[in-house]
């Protein structure tokens, strides 16, 4: 489970313990290898109860390529596939559709479904499309991204209430034509969370990356090109994702640098994987505007200093609640210097991890920013006694 399903499942448990009514509707599982789970294939729809939440799948062009082409295509058929759940909602009568993007094609979808349905249309923004994907370097501004961004407008215009993680990606939506946005932050579920333990003197120090090994993150540049065993500490690496071959590669030319590759972990297992650590490294290869990993509130809930190599809001985060240190984003000289101050001072690293937890429950507790939305779509859905999601 990825950083996005895990939020917008916590949001959906939140709203159910809130008396609402939740119906999901997502696509065959098949994060993060890019393909659909053995159990699901050749099945063009599908339901699961999850947790006593219903959750409705549809078919779609699994990949998780590099490659812009087989994306956009993955992204389209599940667009197209999920249209279908028009039956199903014309019979809960939803009040309220939900949608989430990227894909941005989605937000079409959800759209037409609102209009036939009679439901409020809430778009949620986890990345500006087509400016994130620019960033990267997946597409150019040329006529296609004019084009892109005229559809985000109109989506933007047609939207109910636009809802953004970053205060970023939120003042967008403004410029940008929304009627109305709401700030609804990640944040983080600070109970299932506990911090690392005493370590003895002999300790050597042990920082992690948990999560999606992807072009963005350059994971394998950081194993790359710092040789952690000279620094004194051990880097351990927990995920899947694109560039987990080339790491394994990586480390196989390269033997004893102090970096070690695990296998995935569940979303259940992450607390007790954070709290086994002094520290996280939390890269981003290019500042996307609007981008703040989930990773960081994670962080902050398990008193684990952040080592961040990346710009923009997220960088504002850990600087301005003073949680950890930040470098600028694909710069390795930086992002090891860092290191090395970080190794070498105990008492900066206790600061750290006591604003962690301070932060982590005084501003991005999960449970406080759902009960600040659920009153806030309580005004658009006052009218019934139980609402419906």
């Amino acid at each position: 489970m990825g950083a996005p399903q895990s939020r917008l499942y916590e949001f959906a448990k939140g709203f159910i313990a809130r008396g609402w009514d939740i119906s999901v509707i997502a696509a065959m599982p098949n994060y993060p290898t890019g393909s659909i789970f053995t159990e699901y294939r050749g099945k063009m729809s599908t339901g699961d109860n999850y947790d006593n939440i219903s959750v409705n799948r549809y078919w779609l062009y699994a990949s998780n390529a590099s490659r812009a082409l087989p994306r956009i295509i993955s992204m389209i058929s599940f667009s197209v596939t999920s249209f279908f759940s028009l039956f199903r909602l014309g019979r809960l009568k939803p009040n309220i559709i939900f949608v989430e993007s990227p894909p941005l094609t989605l937000g079409f979808t959800a759209y037409l479904l609102s209009r036939l349905t009679g439901a409020l249309f809430c778009l949620n923004i986890s990345d500006i499309w087509p400016l994130s994907a620019y960033h990267l370097g997946a597409i150019s501004k040329g006529f296609l991204y004019r084009r892109i961004e005229q559809f985000e407008r109109f989506l933007y215009r047609k939207a109910d209430l636009c809802t953004g993680q970053s205060e970023e990606i939120v003042a967008h939506l403004k410029n940008s034509g929304a009627k109305r946005t709401f700030l609804f932050r990640n944040g983080v579920d600070i109970t299932r969370f506990h911090s690392p333990g005493k370590k003895g003197e002999a300790y050597k120090l042990k920082l992690v990356y948990a999560g999606l090994l992807g072009v963005a993150q350059g994971v394998y540049q950081i194993c790359r090109d710092i040789d952690f065993r000279e620094i004194g500490v051990e880097f351990h690496i927990y995920g899947d994702g694109y560039q987990r071959k080339l790491i394994k590669s990586c480390l196989h030319e390269n033997p004893g640098r102090g970096v070690y590759l695990h296998e995935p972990v569940t979303r259940a297992r992450i607390p007790e994987v954070l709290a086994s650590h002094d520290g996280t490294i939390i890269p981003l290869v290019k500042n996307i505007y609007g981008a703040v990993p989930s990773k960081i509130y994670e962080a902050m809930a398990a008193g684990l200093p952040v080592l961040f190599s990346g710009d923009g809001e997220g960088a504002k985060i850990v600087n301005n609640f003073n949680v950890g240190m930040v470098s600028p984003p694909g710069d390795m000289v930086a992002l090891k210097d860092n290191i090395v101050k970080f190794a070498a001072d105990a008492e900066r690293r206790r600061t750290f991890s006591e604003n962690c937890i301070e932060t982590a429950k005084t501003v991005f507790d999960r449970n406080k920013i759902i009960d600040a939305f659920d009153r806030y779509l309580h005004r658009y859905a006052k009218n019934n006694r139980k609402q419906s999601l």
